[in-house]
């Protein structure tokens, strides 16, 4: 599995948010982070609203490719938008319903491809039709690991998504 530099920074960004921290700890963030409007979205965690700067900023991400990120991210219903100067991001669902597969689909469409397609489309001939098999098996154990791996376990600290799984051949 290739991880690109997109689907790291949309889960960066995605952590920030439901921490809620940005730059610091919550209570530290200096303003960057806004009470949710009365008459705005209800974030699911915590209750405030962070600002796509803020994010670029703390986690080192360029703002135009983060907003590019944070578009999608909103489209596949993970975050929730409000413009404005009050404006800002929050997690459409508690961090507990958020898995990091949805983030890296949300973003980067399928989790495994193969020569630019999903792997459930590969197709071989002759001494190689067993291949599709084995990008179908890769495929189901990153889904294993990524789907049940929510924000919330990741920030619950010493949480090692890859201990729990057990590795083949071993």
């Amino acid at each position: 599995m290739y991880v690109s530099a997109r689907s790291d920074y949309a889960l960066r960004a995605m952590l920030a948010v439901a921490a809620g921290t940005v730059g610091g700890d919550a209570a530290t963030t200096g303003g960057d982070r806004k009470p949710a409007r009365p008459d705005g979205p209800v974030p699911a965690a915590g209750g405030e609203l962070v600002k796509a700067a803020a994010l670029a900023e703390a986690q080192e991400i360029p703002l135009s490719f983060l907003q590019g990120i944070l578009v999608d991210l909103r489209r596949a219903g993970l975050l929730l938008s409000h413009r404005g100067t009050e404006g800002g991001y929050a997690l459409a669902r508690p961090a507990e319903e958020i898995t990091v597969g949805d983030v890296l689909r949300a973003v980067g469409g399928s989790l495994t491809t193969v020569r630019g397609l999903p792997a459930e489309r590969a197709g071989y001939q002759g001494v190689a039709t067993g291949l599709r098999d084995v990008w179908l098996a890769v495929h189901g154990a990153i889904a294993l690991v990524v789907d049940r791996t929510t924000l919330a376990d990741l920030l619950t600290a010493g949480h090692r998504p890859a201990a729990d799984a057990p590795l083949a051949g071993t």
